[in-house]
C-alpha cells in the first residue's frame, strides 16, 4: 500500500499562505497610516503657521485692514490650528500655531516680514 497522494498533503496550504499573506498587509497598514497622518498634519500645522504670519505681516504693513494677532488667529483657524503665539516686533511677526492629531499636538511657528528686516 501506498502513502496519500501529493494532491492531498499539500492540499489548504495556499490558504495559509493566503492569511499570512493579508495579515501582514494589515500591519504594515497599521503601523504606516499613523505615521502618514502625522505627516500630513505637521505639514498643515506648517502651512497654518505661514499664512497666519503673512497675514499679520500684511497687516502691519497696512496692505490688510485689522489687528495683525487676530487676523493671525483667524488664518490659523481657517487653515484648521490654533494660534498658540503672536509676536510682532516693528514690521515683523512671529506666529506659532498647534495643530491636534491622533491625540498629539503638533506644533508650528513662522515668521513674516520685509526682506532683509530684523526681528
Amino acid at each position: 500500500m501506498r502513502g496519500p497522494a501529493i494532491d492531498q498533503v499539500d492540499r489548504g496550504a495556499a490558504s495559509v499562505l493566503a492569511v499570512g499573506i493579508v495579515g501582514a498587509v494589515v500591519a504594515l497598514t497599521a503601523m504606516v497610516v499613523p505615521v502618514a497622518t502625522t505627516f500630513v498634519s505637521s505639514q498643515r500645522a506648517a502651512n497654518a503657521a505661514d499664512a497666519a504670519a503673512l497675514a499679520a505681516a500684511d497687516t502691519i504693513s497696512g496692505r490688510v485692514p485689522g489687528v495683525p494677532c487676530e487676523l493671525a488667529a483667524h488664518v490659523a483657524a481657517r487653515n484648521g490650528a490654533v494660534l498658540s503665539s503672536c509676536e510682532a516686533d516693528g514690521p515683523v511677526v512671529v506666529v506659532a500655531v498647534a495643530v491636534s492629531s491622533l491625540g498629539m499636538q503638533l506644533t508650528a511657528s513662522a515668521r513674516a516680514g520685509p526682506p532683509g528686516s530684523a526681528g
